[in-house]
């Protein structure tokens, strides 16, 4: 991996990311407060700076019960009707957009032989069902906060919001992103009830490991974390999907590591009889099987993805909990009581 990119075919051109950023505070002067403005500026601006470790939180990024740039409809924290703040946002999305489809170049395709197996979505497919509201929280880290994203619709929850929106268009489904860089188990177990649990949600997505990967916290210890946070999101009544760590260079130098993690996330999910995303073996895939040079997809600082690694993360993980939903729909794996598990 070298420091310079040679193989970009997915950055999103600065002129127009910084036309975004201007049309935004254009919209915006007038009806902000500087703070916000500048915040919203700054992460339609954000570049693929390199990053020293993971902790290093994105200008722009929403902070823990910050502003849902995770939504498919992107509201933001006002009563009004749609005021100028809102057509800002929609305005770096039209920009955006109109770099063209981020799959033009290539495609986001299904890896072979990677079990995904998301499991029942029970809560999830019953609200959409009954035509009720769902709730999806993204929690995790900062490849949750979209670290590496050129602006805040490419970060993976408003991708997966759009997606789902676009699947059920009728549906109202808000996806808030609670993604907080560099934390892992300890730091998520601290904000959990308050962020997550307190906010009675259909479906958690809880992306986690990858640092303590890099922190070289102890493999045991945060399995044992994240099984009694499992614990916890279930008996409130929520569904949950965990994803692994990012296969990337700075991951795969900690081979060991990542290996032993791995495998006790996918011995979690296995006992709860919840769904888990295998991250690391998808971005594999991307590169041994579909030959992508890793820098196409993870940016300088080898760590987090692009925006067209977080896209394609983002379709794969929808495509999966759209499969999960329409078994449901049509009877295929209902889900019976939660079966009981022996603790880790």
């Amino acid at each position: 991996m070298t420091s310079s990119f040679r193989h970009r075919p997915f950055h999103v051109p600065t002129s127009l990311i910084v036309a975004a950023g201007a049309a935004l505070l254009l919209l915006t002067q007038a009806s902000l407060s500087p703070v916000r403005a500048d915040t919203l500026v700054a992460a339609a601006l954000a570049t693929h700076a390199p990053a020293p470790i993971d902790n290093a939180k994105p200008q722009g990024a929403p902070t823990s019960g910050g502003a849902n740039t995770g939504s498919a409809t992107v509201s933001e924290p006002t009563s009004q009707p749609k005021t100028l703040t809102a057509k800002a946002v929609d305005k770096v999305k039209q920009v955006a957009k109109s770099a063209a489809d981020i799959f033009s170049r290539v495609p986001c395709m299904s890896p072979k032989g990677v079990n995904k197996a998301m499991g029942t979505l029970p809560h999830v497919a019953n609200k959409l069902i009954s035509g009720r509201p769902v709730l999806i929280i993204a929690f995790g880290s900062s490849s949750t906060q979209g670290y590496g994203s050129s602006a805040p619709e490419f970060a993976y929850p408003y991708r997966l919001a759009a997606q789902l929106k676009r699947q059920y268009p009728s549906a109202d489904i808000t996806v808030l992103n609670r993604g907080v860089g560099g934390e892992d188990a300890p730091e998520m177990m601290k904000r959990l009830q308050r962020e997550v649990i307190d906010t009675h949600p259909d479906l958690v997505i809880w992306q986690v490991g990858t640092n303590a990967v890099l922190r070289d916290l102890d493999p045991v210890e945060t399995g044992k974390l994240v099984d009694d946070g499992v614990s916890r999101i279930q008996a409130a009544g929520s569904d949950i999907v965990l994803v692994d760590p990012q296969y990337s260079p700075r991951v795969t130098e900690r081979a060991e590591s990542v290996s032993r993690i791995v495998r006790l996330l996918g011995k979690v999910a296995e006992l709860h009889h919840i769904g888990l995303f295998p991250r690391f073996q998808v971005m594999r895939d991307w590169h041994e099987k579909q030959a992508l040079p890793v820098d196409s997809f993870v940016i300088a600082d080898g760590l987090h993805m692009n925006d067209w690694g977080y896209a394609c993360f983002a379709q794969l993980l929808g495509d999966d909990i759209i499969r999960s939903v329409g078994q449901i729909r049509i009877g295929v794996n209902v889900p019976a009581a939660v079966q009981a598990y022996r603790p880790m």
